[in-house]
């Protein structure tokens, strides 16, 4: 098998951990289930760039599950467990191409490995598969049927793709569908964030003024959870609505220069770049603890502060000490990255199971309709979406009520009046 990972020793701690998690995600086990039985993707090549964690494990034992040819890459450098590749690769028979704190050499090296495998779907967590396809791979683009998109960052990239013409195939916005963003974003990055900060750095939240930089459904989740251990929490937006919202929801807003004087913990949650700028570093306080939960690396102007800085160090896992010429010091969590998954473990299983129950599913619809989709973002069928509320509500032991015929009726006609 052609493979790429760090050390196939580590494959028995890792098999465990993909057990552990497993037993948290009974949507993906029922999509599975039913996968193996009737063999939905049989003989479709799927090339994925996930982060590869325990969860991912379980969606790629499920895709192959339903027939399909999976082949695994990382998203993110600093989110692979090297135990979960290497046991996907001996246990499993999926070829994971990642290597935990891989270079960027690497990191690009490993995307071409997957679509040297020619792939019918690809499935994108940021976009970097379908973005290398249509810039230097696109003699491979008639293979493709289409894709799916796990995360916020990725649309925009797909949806500005194709709005300007140039998106070669249909792609599935699994990060759209509302049990994905409303469950996974919020909830899944909320928790996982507090949890990558706290292990890095052991610091108490209680008490302290914590700037979450955006008001997305990440930044809600992230927001809330800080709230619930005590933090004065602080929100820097620059859509009027969402700031709106905020202030609704009983937080305190500002702009990023007024919050970057008195924050003690930072957040950016936008997927936007420079969030977090030169002169927003300028003014922070001793002992200022910033961190990313976005997407990439480029929410804080890291190469800014390095300008600024005259000494670094490494001075706990996961946390760099940039002295400032007045002995200022700025705490940079996990380069910038993803605090969540470089610091911690990423998302539970709990929503990742939505989440990726989303991905298998859609990629079931792109292989179905194969062939009928116009060249352009797709929101998750609404049947799809529903389908995994039902099997989550469901595995939860939980009923709901369903609508008579007269209340259908009275709801699809105008003429009943008030």
């Amino acid at each position: 098998m052609d493979y790429h990972v760090k050390d196939l020793s580590l494959a028995e701690k890792g098999k465990l951990r993909i057990e552990w998690a497993e037993q948290d995600m009974p949507v993906l086990r029922q999509i599975r289930e039913r996968f193996e039985k009737e063999k939905p993707l049989k003989d479709l090549v799927i090339g994925a760039c996930l982060h590869v964690t325990t969860e991912t494990a379980n969606l790629m034992i499920t895709l192959k599950a339903g027939g399909a040819n999976v082949y695994l890459t990382a998203s993110n450098p600093l989110s692979t467990q090297d135990d979960v590749a290497a046991a996907l690769v001996k246990y499993f028979d999926i070829p994971v191409f990642a290597i935990h704190g891989e270079d960027r050499e690497t990191y690009y090296k490993h995307l071409n490995m997957v679509l040297d495998k020619k792939p019918n779907i690809t499935m994108d967590d940021g976009a970097d598969l379908i973005s290398l396809l249509h810039k230097e791979r696109q003699d491979l683009i008639d293979n493709v049927y289409g894709g799916t998109e796990e995360t916020t960052t990725g649309v925009i990239r797909l949806k500005a793709m194709a709005k300007e013409g140039v998106l070669r195939f249909p792609v599935i916005a699994v990060n759209d569908a509302y049990t994905k963003h409303l469950f996974d974003n919020r909830y899944g990055t909320g928790q996982s964030t507090i949890d990558g900060i706290l292990r890095a750095t052991n610091r108490l939240i209680a008490g302290s003024k914590f700037v979450v930089a955006g008001y997305g459904w990440c930044g809600k989740g992230v927001a809330m959870r800080a709230r619930g251990m005590g933090a004065d929490v602080i929100i820097t937006e620059v859509d009027p609505l969402k700031a709106l919202e905020a202030v609704m929801d009983g937080y305190r807003v500002m702009p990023m220069e007024e919050a970057a004087k008195i924050g003690d913990f930072f957040v950016t949650v936008t997927g936007n770049i420079n969030v977090i700028d030169k002169h927003h570093l300028e003014v922070m306080k001793d002992g200022a603890i910033v961190s990313n939960s976005g997407h990439f690396d480029v929410e804080i102007n890291l190469s800014a502060l390095k300008e600024i800085a005259v000494e670094t160090r490494e001075i706990r896992d996961n946390v760099k000490e940039y002295k400032l010429k007045d002995g200022r010091r700025i705490y940079i969590l996990s380069e910038g990255r993803l605090v969540n998954l470089a610091a911690a473990e990423g998302h539970p299983a709990q929503v990742m199971d939505m989440s990726f129950a989303n991905q298998a599913l859609s990629a079931e619809y792109v292989y179905k309709n194969a062939g009928k989709l116009e060249k352009t973002v797709y929101k998750v069928p609404d049947e799809l979406d529903f389908e995994v509320a039902r099997l989550k509500l469901n595995a939860m032991g939980i009923k709901i009520d369903t609508l008579t015929q007269e209340q259908k009726e009275y709801l699809s006609s105008w003429q009943h009046g008030t």
